[in-house]
């Protein structure tokens, strides 16, 4: 042991979630090891979509406006039947929310990831392993041993928390033995990337075809990228469906040839499961080591940041000793429910699209033309359910959303006026008694607050509440005075739980 490297937190993999885990991990002073078996960023196309809360995170982690550059903005996703027929419609905000940022972003993931590692050169307590293959685990009195193949030979490293945030096929949950509970979704789908020549032969906006006879995605990506996806029908098999003239069959409908140019194909399998305990001791997953969803929501790259925006905050005070470790026990009840209401939608979204049974699928559409024309129509892929339990105060107004972000005129955004940490917006007058120092005092007329001021009273007389608490991950802890809530984030901070 004694020949261990040594960090706070050792973070395996360094896909976006984990990358992203290290570089809030430095905002709070941990020293951090991102280990990743490969030697760079896979090159191609994956993930497609990020919403507002996430670019907002982005945007904190100083690479929002990289990523919008060269992203686009779809302003509905359509389900459609066969015939073209509407059945499902879910609009898109392309200028701002309540996050400051357009509803969602269609993405290119290999330059958000390059932009995301842009970042740690200039994060002091964070560095990335490259082709760091772990190979064992060990857990002791001082922390968790983790062996691992490099290219300078075996290496070791003692890390008093693990983070697995290694994908699909986890080393971590596998050598820490980690439970899935299979949601009963798995459907082999052909995706075809491309590159774009020219955008005008194109659908402007994202398409679901429910059609019997193959199902397929449409998708926006990030700029000069298109994406479709087909489902396999039984029989066909993964070498077949990868064959040239298989996948110009499959484009020859949407008359696009000479229009675009194909960047891959892969066929993958679209998943539901969902980790059964996201925490064994020392040893934490995040994002697709902790649950898979199938991608007709958009959500499995956001749920894994926003897994390592939960936890950043909750390590740094636990390593730091300003908590007890019981605090990582908010961690799976406050992300579980959000990440399996999204697979939730997911599901209904796939098994509408997903029906090869012509007579099924007849009678789908006729049921959901009936109630779209009635007003009967599914919410839409926004608005998760809160947090409700965790590191919150629950029953006061707010408490478990995530709090706006005002943008001024000029198109300055609240966040990156203030300090990073726990904010305690309120009423002018003397602070509380007993304001903690890592708690950011911001009463109405502070100058931290020039010009988001009017916002901010406006979102505390909307909640009739005079103080409002938000957690350094942006969710509100709770509402109401602010010597109450004071009280309350010192207590939640230090509870130990069962």
């Amino acid at each position: 042991m004694d020949t261990a490297e040594r960090c706070d937190v050792l973070v395996v993999g360094g896909g976006p979630a984990g990358v992203a885990l290290g570089l809030l991990l430095g905002k709070e002073g941990v020293r951090t090891v991102i280990a990743e078996r490969e030697a760079d960023i896979y090159p191609l196309p994956r993930g497609a979509h990020i919403d507002d809360e996430i670019i907002r995170l982005l945007q904190g982690l100083g690479v929002a406006d990289a990523v919008a550059a060269t992203s686009r903005t779809s302003s509905r996703y359509d389900f459609l039947t066969a015939k073209g027929e509407v059945l499902m419609s879910f609009p898109s905000n392309t200028g701002r929310t309540r996050m400051g940022w357009p509803s969602g972003l269609m993405i290119h993931q290999p330059s958000m990831e390059a932009h995301l590692r842009g970042q740690l050169a200039s994060a002091e307590s964070v560095e990335l392993r490259s082709q760091w293959t772990l190979i064992a685990l060990a857990e002791t009195p001082g922390g968790v041993l983790a062996d691992f193949e490099t290219p300078e030979g075996p290496r070791r490293l003692l890390a008093k928390w693990v983070v697995g945030c290694d994908g699909a096929r986890s080393t971590i949950r596998s050598l820490g033995g980690f439970a899935l509970d299979d949601l009963d979704f798995d459907e082999p789908w052909l995706v075809v990337d491309v590159l774009v020549d020219d955008a005008s032969r194109l659908p402007g906006v994202n398409l679901q075809i429910c059609d019997p006879a193959r199902p397929t995605t449409c998708a926006l990506m990030g700029e000069g990228r298109h994406r479709w996806e087909f489902m396999l029908r039984p029989g066909e098999t993964a070498e077949q469906a990868q064959d040239p003239a298989f996948v110009a069959d499959l484009l020859k409908p949407w008359k696009v040839e000479g229009a675009v140019r194909i960047e891959r194909t892969a066929v993958y399998r679209f998943h539901a499961l969902v980790a059964r305990r996201w925490r064994q001791g020392r040893l934490l997953l995040a994002g697709d080591a902790a649950h898979q969803m199938p991608p007709f929501a958009g959500q499995g790259l956001c749920s894994g940041l926003r897994d390592a925006a939960n936890l950043a905050w909750k390590l740094g005070r636990v390593v730091r000793g300003q908590s007890p470790d019981a605090l990582l026990d908010t961690y799976q009840p406050e992300r579980e429910p959000n990440v399996r209401a999204i697979i939730g939608m997911a599901l209904m979204m796939g098994r509408t699209v997903c029906i090869l049974d012509p007579q099924a699928a007849e009678e789908r559409d006729r049921r959901m033309l009936a109630d779209r024309a009635a007003g009967n129509v599914p919410a839409g892929p926004a608005g998760y359910p809160p947090i409700t339990e965790g590191c919150i105060l629950p029953g006061t107004p707010a408490a478990g959303w995530p709090f706006t972000q005002p943008v001024l005129d000029d198109g300055r955004r609240m966040d990156d006026a203030l300090p990073h940490g726990a904010w305690l917006f309120r009423t002018p007058g003397p602070p509380p008694a007993g304001l903690p120092d890592d708690l950011i005092d911001l009463p109405l007329d502070s100058p931290r607050l020039a010009g988001f001021e009017p916002a901010v009273a406006s979102l505390l007389a909307g909640e009739g509440v005079s103080a409002a608490l938000v957690r350094p991950d942006r969710y509100v802890f709770g509402s109401g005075e602010a010597q109450d809530l004071v009280r309350a984030w010192a207590g939640a901070l230090a509870a130990e739980r069962t």
